[in-house]
């Protein structure tokens, strides 16, 4: 277990494109039938919808997730603790998706990818401090949706007391870039939504003092 999770975080911060390790490992070692792997291998069945993630199932997505940190990881506060939650940030993924009349949805993934997210990282290693700030990116990932539409699952005032909300955009920019059909436009229309998001935060937490 040991050597595994030093492997993956090898290959997390020091490689340019980290998912040409991960596709070529995830069909070809018997460890991902082993948990907490299965957690991460349960993500090839886990579809989504194609009309926000035209790129497929939730492990295509986080491919291109861990790619996009990897190019991003040096402005991070935490660098090893941004590029493990964008690896696992969307775990909750699989046993929260449901697919009712051709509409696929995953409430709440946020809320039990946390929960799971921490129980990979346990399962692995002992560092408290960097189980908590995965944990933490994890389970605020969302927010940035959530405050940018004015949804009522916002909470930026507990967010911001548990991680960095600087952190949060940063794992969000990610997030929203991680899709098979970017362009130009859509790229800036999505960095346009993160400053918003914070500028959101800043302004709830400013009038909340």
């Amino acid at each position: 277990m040991v050597k595994m999770f030093e492997e993956f975080q090898k290959h997390l911060m020091e490689d340019e494109n980290p998912s040409l390790y991960f596709d070529e490992i995830i069909n070809n070692k018997d460890i991902y039938t082993l948990y907490p792997y299965t957690l991460l291998r349960n993500l090839i069945e886990t579809p989504q919808s194609p009309v926000h993630h035209p790129e497929g199932n939730v492990w295509k997505h986080t491919m291109l997730v861990i790619d996009n940190a990897a190019k991003r990881k040096e402005i991070s506060e935490n660098p090893i603790a941004f590029m493990w939650a964008a690896l696992l940030h969307d775990l909750g993924k699989a046993p929260t998706t449901k697919v009712k009349k051709e509409k696929i949805t995953s409430y709440d993934h946020d809320k039990v990818g946390a929960n799971l997210s921490r129980e990979f990282l346990c399962a692995l290693t002992n560092d408290e401090a960097l189980i908590n700030q995965v944990t933490a990116l994890v389970r605020w990932h969302m927010q940035t949706l959530f405050v940018t539409k004015n949804l009522p699952f916002g909470n930026v005032k507990e967010m911001a007391a548990d991680i960095s909300i600087k952190e949060i955009a940063l794992l969000s920019e990610c997030d929203r870039l991680g899709r098979g059909d970017m362009n130009d436009t859509k790229i800036c229309e999505e960095k346009e939504n993160i400053k918003s998001f914070v500028k959101k935060c800043e302004a709830q937490l400013l009038s909340s003092k």
